[in-house]
């Protein structure tokens, strides 16, 4: 499986890079810059043809691409031969206005921009469904199992068990995926929650505590999911025993439940078999089960809960564009404020991904969209894949030497004093960050490394 969602997760991420190669290329072409080639993939050429003075190639590895500018290397070849300036030959890249190269550098990240637009724009115009739960909470602080002190942030801001979330910040709240976007978005700000208890409603302030290993907010809940049988799990000891979906899960060993939480600890406090009282068809039964053991060593039956179905709303075509601006700004919001994260002492090794992670995570995002059915697959990869783009598009106008930020930096430094550019300066400039580059790059796969041997 593993094999297969690196497969997956190189056609993904390679589409990803194309399209911001692509931007590279169309702008060049547009400004005069002569483009001598464009691949598809890195490596040996595989097959190539040539339109317009430009070689279309594809490549052995199918890791994005590559747009080769006329005269680019004339940097290099200046450097070494000691000239104060990049010769300007036109048509070759130095050869053009600094604005020009500014268009081309800053054409690539603006490609990744639309093509996020227009992935979530198709999402929003066919339709989705997420599958979650009532807006009804319970606390992990009142659980053993889960009682650490990182999730005691609700039981000390005030919030209770079998509250229900109707408002954040004046925002409506419907289902408790809305809970938990909003709550993972603001780590160390204070959220005013608005919660219905016993018919009234009580204003209650709530700040999540950052995850140091993700980045994202917590505050200690789980949603009050009723321990209605959603789905048994074939060969699993519940199948055996005779669970069917749509049972009311009552008692574990004669000890009631009211909620999958209250299930699951007390599951996990038995040994041996277990008696599970249900209620089927208006009667209760007792069932003999015995429990099989997850790779971490919980205690399972092979039962899962029935969820809530929620649908977007039918969208044309202007609705869904506006729908993917909307969503994408709001991605690189989030993206821009992550970026504040990764100096508040979060676990580098944890929250920061590398090409290896990031191609697993696409391919298993789409393997595990896919057996939920086609739309629920094209769904998860149109949206992981707009969450890549606005990644590339935030990283590569970073003003880091060798990326298009730092490339962007220089070329207004030189239209700006109008003095054309030094070889040894650039050169000197590109090499540093051709070495921040590398290193971010090692230890990125020296996380990657880490988190598949956890798979």
């Amino acid at each position: 499986m593993i094999g297969l969602n690196i497969i997956i997760g190189l056609i993904g991420l390679g589409l990803v890079v194309f399209v911001h190669e692509l931007g590279h290329l169309l702008a060049a072409k547009a400004v005069g810059i002569e483009v001598e080639a464009f691949s598809i993939g890195w490596g040996r050429k595989l097959w190539g043809t040539t339109y317009k003075g430009t070689e279309y190639r594809i490549s052995l590895f199918p890791f994005g691409g590559y747009c080769k500018m006329k005269g680019e290397e004339m940097l290099v070849k200046a450097w070494e031969s000691g000239d104060s300036t990049i010769p300007a030959e036109r048509g070759t890249f130095y050869g053009a206005t600094p604005w020009r190269r500014i268009l081309v550098a800053v054409a690539g990240p603006l490609m990744n921009v639309l093509f996020a637009v227009f992935a979530l724009a198709v999402v929003w115009f066919f339709g989705f469904t997420v599958q979650t739960f009532e807006n009804r909470i319970i606390l992990a602080s009142e659980y053993e199992n889960y009682a650490q002190p990182e999730v005691q942030v609700a039981e000390e801001a005030g919030l209770q068990s079998g509250d229900y979330v109707i408002a954040i910040d004046g925002d409506p709240i419907e289902h408790y995926r809305e809970i938990q976007q909003t709550v993972a978005q603001s780590p160390n700000q204070e959220l005013q929650f608005t919660v219905r208890r016993n018919g009234e409603e009580l204003q209650i302030a709530v700040t999540p505590r950052l995850n140091r290993e993700t980045g994202a907010g917590q505050i200690g809940i789980f949603p009050w999911i009723e321990p209605v049988v959603g789905a048994v799990r074939a060969g699993s000891g519940a199948r055996i025993a005779g669970v069917r979906e749509g049972d009311r899960i009552l008692a574990v060993n004669d000890t009631e439940v009211d909620h999958s939480v209250s299930f699951t600890d007390r599951l996990q406090q038995t040994s041996g078999y277990v008696h599970l009282t249900v209620a089927r068809n208006g009667e209760e039964q007792r069932l003999q089960i015995t429990p099989s053991h997850t790779e971490d060593g919980r205690r399972e039956i092979g039962v899962s809960f029935k969820p809530i179905e929620v649908s977007s709303p039918e969208l044309g075509p202007f609705g869904a564009l506006a729908a993917g601006v909307r969503e994408t700004g709001n991605t690189i919001t989030l993206y821009v404020r992550g970026l504040g994260m990764l100096f508040a002492g979060i676990d580098l090794t944890q929250a920061l991904a590398g090409p290896v992670r990031i191609t697993y995570i696409v391919g298993e995002v789409a393997t595990e969209g896919f057996t939920l059915g086609i739309g629920a697959g094209f769904t998860a990869v149109f949206n992981f894949l707009s969450l890549l783009s606005v990644a590339l598009f935030i990283m590569n106008l970073l003003p880091i030497p060798a990326l298009d930020g730092g490339q962007i930096l220089l070329f207004a430094f030189e239209g700006i004093t109008r003095r054309r550019l030094s070889p040894k300066l650039v050169y000197r400039y590109q090499f540093i960050g051709t070495v921040l580059i590398l290193s971010l790059i090692i230890f990125a796969l020296f996380s990657d490394i880490l988190f598949l041997t956890r798979r």
